[in-house]
Parts: structure tokens; C-alpha cells; sequence
């Protein structure tokens, strides 16, 4: 799609007006939250909103490294001797994407016939997968499944978490000091040109690499290990973190169309239902880990919640609520689930969808 700057800055203004908005009225995460749903309701009612990637690339480039600031070597050693509760949330996280895929087979396949049943069997699979969209979809693309169905669980499960979690948060009472102030707040000019640079140069590696969410993970990785090894060399400005925030949500907010209400509207009911639920499971399995941990419940629930890594991570930093080990047992769920999610599905489906694709398979189904 080409560039379109009018669109784009028309998409803009409406994000911050929204977002000063929220303020004014004392809304959880305004900048955040504000900005996604103008952008989601503008772009659902047929408005010409516009994203251009690089402006999101630099919203999740300047969160990740104000993120890595807050890993001091003592809150890195207290993440680390957590490892087995980290541990314990991926497996939880893969279990629950199994389930969630297996509920939406059960719930749409009987009404989605044109699509065939191997088709069916990944597009619930990889839509019930708590990863990035981007990389589902993809995973999805081939495994031959419906894309377009993947894509719009995975939005829709983003928005609502997105929303519902930190208004929760918010008027839940769940407040609570963060474990560790970043080891830098004040602004240093000279010293915040060379924290810009490394991690620039961090994210623009990972993306020569080819790994996932570049400008996230590597300005985090790069942020962390200065901020580990003791190298302090400026705070983040809130004014640059709270337009990182905007420029995430507009990102998200321009994925919704008039077309993605209509395209498959029983599809999204059962995944509006269906998230709704992982949100008050994932909810309980904190409630356990608090108990196994000690850590706040807030804590717990944003590190296991099915949202994104820079959604729930900005949800830690803006109520503090311990950012740290929201962010580590995020980054290590989304590594985990993209290494394991294909191998997954090709142990527990490749064989079945290989014999129906074989010419015996055929006859049988004519049968």
C-alpha cells in the first residue's frame, strides 16, 4: 500500500487528540489506550486512517529501551532466580494456545464448511496461539490455513487485552511500588545520542537476522545488557515514551476494517468469548504463582496476561507494577512459543493433514 501522508497525519492527529482526551478524563494508559480505540473505531467506520511501518518500528524501538533500563544487576538477579516460574508460564501459555485452538475448531467448524478441514484444523491452531501476529499469521500462510481469520483473532485478542487489563488494573486497587527504579531517569543529551545509536544499531542487526520484532528485542537486549553491566548513561524523556506508546496503538488500531467485522462475525464472537476466558484463566494461574512467588498479584497477571509484549510491558511501567519481570516473562513466553509453536503443530497434525492430502485420502473423503 503506497504511502499516503495526508492519511497519515489525519491518523496522527485523531491518535492524539484521543489520547489527550483520555488524560483530561484520568483514563488508565491514555496514550495507549486513547489513540487504539479512535484509530479501531475510525477505521471500522470506513475512515482513511494510515499507519507507515517505521513510525511503529520507533514506538516499539523507544519502549524497549526505556524497558531495559529497569534491569539493574540486583532486579537481574532476582528475574533470574525466577526461572523456573518463567518456566512454568510458558508451558501454561503453550497449554492454553492448544486449548483456545482446539475451542475455536470445536465452535466453527460445522459452520465454516467451504473451509476444509486440514485448512480449518491450522487456521484454529495458529489463531489460538498467544505469539506475535505477525509471525502466526505467517506460520499460518504455510500451513495453508485462512490467513485472514488468523490476523483478525490475533487483533482482536490484542484490542481487548489491551483494554480490558489495565482498565482492570486501574480501578482494581492492585497498585503497588515497582521492584526497582530505572537505574537512569534524568535525561543526559550526550549520553541519550549514544543509548539512541547502540540500540538502533541492536535492532537493526536483529532485522538483518531476520528474527522477530527487531526494533523490540534488540533495543531491549541492547538497553538490558548496558543497564546490567552497570553503564548508566540517560534517562528516557516521558514525553518521547508517552508518543512510543501512541504510535504502538495507532499501529494496532488501523489493523480493523469495516471488512474485518463482516468478513466472518461468528469467527470473532467465539474469539471475543474465547479471550475474554484465557484473560480470567491466565488470571488464576497468577493467583498461584503469587502464592508459589511471593510477587504482587498485578505483577503476576500482566507477566501471564495473553497480550503483547509492549502492551502489557507499558501497562507495568505506566501503574509500576514491576516492569522487569512483566518484560522477562513476556520476551521469554513470545521466544518460546515462536521456537515451539510450528514443531508443535506438525508433531500433533503434519501426519494426519499429509494422509488426507494423499490420493487414497482423497477417495476416502469422496466416500
Amino acid at each position: 500500500m503506497p504511502v499516503k501522508p495526508f492519511h497519515i497525519a489525519w491518523t496522527l492527529l485523531l491518535a492524539l487528540a484521543a489520547a489527550g482526551l483520555c488524560s483530561y478524563l484520568h483514563t488508565p494508559l491514555p496514550w495507549m489506550i486513547g489513540p487504539l480505540l479512535a484509530t479501531a473505531c475510525a477505521s471500522i467506520a470506513g475512515a482513511p486512517t494510515r499507519n507507515w511501518p517505521p513510525l511503529g518500528n520507533l514506538g516499539q524501538w523507544v519502549i524497549a529501551t526505556a524497558l531495559g533500563l529497569y534491569f539493574t544487576p540486583q532486579v537481574s538477579a532476582l528475574v533470574a532466580g525466577l526461572w523456573w516460574a518463567i518456566a512454568l508460564a510458558i508451558a501454561w501459555a503453550l497449554l492454553l494456545g492448544l486449548a483456545f485452538g482446539a475451542w475455536l475448531q470445536r465452535v466453527n467448524a460445522q459452520r465454516m464448511p467451504e473451509v476444509a478441514p486440514a485448512a480449518m484444523r491450522a487456521t484454529s491452531y495458529f489463531a489460538g496461539a498467544i505469539g506475535g501476529a505477525s509471525e502466526m499469521t505467517l506460520l499460518a500462510e504455510r500451513a495453508h490455513a485462512r490467513t485472514d481469520l488468523v490476523a483478525a483473532s490475533h487483533g482482536l485478542r490484542l484490542l481487548l487485552v489491551t483494554v480490558t487489563v489495565p482498565v482492570a488494573m486501574q480501578f482494581s486497587g492492585l497498585h503497588g511500588l515497582d521492584l526497582s527504579p530505572p537505574l537512569a531517569r534524568a535525561v543526559q543529551w550526550p549520553g541519550f545520542a549514544g543509548l539512541a545509536l547502540a540500540t538502533a544499531l541492536g535492532a537493526l542487526l536483529l532485522q538483518r537476522l531476520g528474527r522477530a520484532n527487531p526494533w523490540f528485542m534488540g533495543a531491549l537486549l541492547v538497553s538490558m545488557g548496558l543497564t546490567m553491566a552497570g553503564v548508566s548513561l540517560s534517562g528516557i524523556p516521558p514525553w518521547l515514551t508517552n508518543g512510543a506508546q501512541l504510535l504502538i496503538a495507532v499501529s494496532l488500531g488501523v489493523r480493523f476494517s469495516r471488512a474485518f467485522l463482516h468478513a466472518a462475525p461468528r469467527w470473532l464472537a467465539s474469539v471475543a468469548a474465547g479471550t475474554l476466558g484465557m484473560i480470567a484463566l491466565c488470571s488464576g494461574f497468577a493467583w498461584l504463582l503469587t502464592l508459589a512467588t511471593g510477587l504482587p498479584l498485578a505483577t503476576m497477571i500482566l507477566g501471564t496476561s495473553p497480550g503483547g509484549i509492549a502492551e502489557m510491558a507499558i501497562t507495568a511501567k505506566v501503574l509500576q507494577l514491576g516492569v522487569p519481570v512483566v518484560t522477562a516473562f513476556q520476551v521469554c513466553r513470545l521466544v518460546a512459543v515462536l521456537l515451539l509453536v510450528a514443531p508443535l503443530f506438525r508433531w500433533l497434525y503434519g501426519k494426519a493433514d499429509a494422509a488426507a492430502q494423499t490420493p487414497d485420502g482423497e477417495r476416502g473423503r469422496k466416500r
